[in-house]
């Protein structure tokens, strides 16, 4: 699995796949789809989809592919690297939503909640499939949401391919268990070599699970909370635990509403001079202007 796409610039998503097996262009396909990452606070979330074709559903059985959750990180490498020597039948590809896009998403004016960009990523890459040629007669997903709905909304989104919705998908279909383990597999990856782009000196590797509740998470996010910058993007700053940590730590921050009408405010906003941009108010909170368009590059 190669990573160096998404590592050469870690603030935007990126997709990753594999070659697709001859046999998959001419047999009838079931694809599993899965997410690794949904709740930590830290790193990407990556979906994963899988294939084969129908008629290997048994040889899949055979490679003792399981819920990644319930594996040991040696165990998911293990079976990832089966799945890659059963390439002649088996196919994969990734989504990694970085931790930028999903805190972008989630914070813009017009808000594209977490289950929204789930629905439309697992979309993006069954269609993928289909677009590279797949046969793809079957289609089985870990919930997101209510199951009937999200299995009636692809049911409508994919004519002619059978869909199946469940909880815990990924431990009952041996295909979304394969999904499970590549987007475990290369969240694990991903988080463990991460590019920090900031200038942050030499980090500190021990951020634990990376998921809110665990105390090693924890104390990485109060060490590195910049307290007028935030976080790196590292953090999914849509998360209330980072969210809490900057409303309590960081320094208070006022904008100025640039929306008024009329000559008045557009003369006071040409005369204002530079160093207002960085000017303190009373009780040392630091005051910006509005800015008129966002930004999601590094700090």
């Amino acid at each position: 699995m190669d990573l160096s796409p998404f590592e050469t610039d870690n603030s935007v998503s990126c997709r990753l796949a594999s070659q697709i097996p001859d046999v998959c262009k001419m047999e009838d396909c079931c694809l599993g789809i899965d997410e690794a990452g949904r709740g930590p606070v830290l790193g990407p979330m990556v979906y994963g989809i899988c294939f084969c074709p129908v008629s290997k559903k048994g040889d899949l059985k055979n490679l003792k592919v399981a819920d990644s959750k319930t594996l040991t990180e040696a165990e998911r490498e293990k079976l990832f690297q089966n799945l890659d020597e059963a390439r002649n039948y088996v196919g994969w590809a990734l989504q990694i939503l970085s931790p930028n896009t999903i805190s972008t998403s989630m914070l813009q004016r017009t808000k594209y909640n977490l289950n929204a960009l789930s629905h439309d990523t697992a979309i993006g890459l069954v269609q993928y499939a289909l677009d590279s040629g797949v046969q793809l007669k079957e289609v089985y997903v870990d919930t997101v949401g209510p199951a009937e709905k999200y299995e009636e909304k692809l049911s409508k989104l994919f004519p002619g391919v059978d869909v199946t919705v469940r909880p815990k998908a990924d431990s009952l279909f041996p295909i979304v268990s394969a999904a499970s383990i590549c987007a475990k597999v290369a969240r694990d990856r991903v988080v463990k070599g991460w590019n920090f782009a900031e200038d942050l000196g030499e980090v500190d590797a021990d951020y634990g699970s990376g998921y809110p509740n665990d105390p090693k998470t924890k104390a990485w996010l109060l060490k590195y909370l910049d307290p007028v910058f935030g976080y790196p993007q590292f953090v999914r700053f849509s998360w209330s635990t980072a969210q809490t940590l900057m409303d309590s730590k960081a320094v208070t921050v006022h904008w100025d509403d640039d929306e008024e009408d009329g000559e008045k405010s557009a003369q006071r906003q040409k005369n204002r001079s530079m160093l207002s941009y960085f000017g303190a108010s009373a009780g040392g909170a630091l005051t910006f202007p509005l800015a008129r368009s966002a930004c999601s590059g590094s700090f």
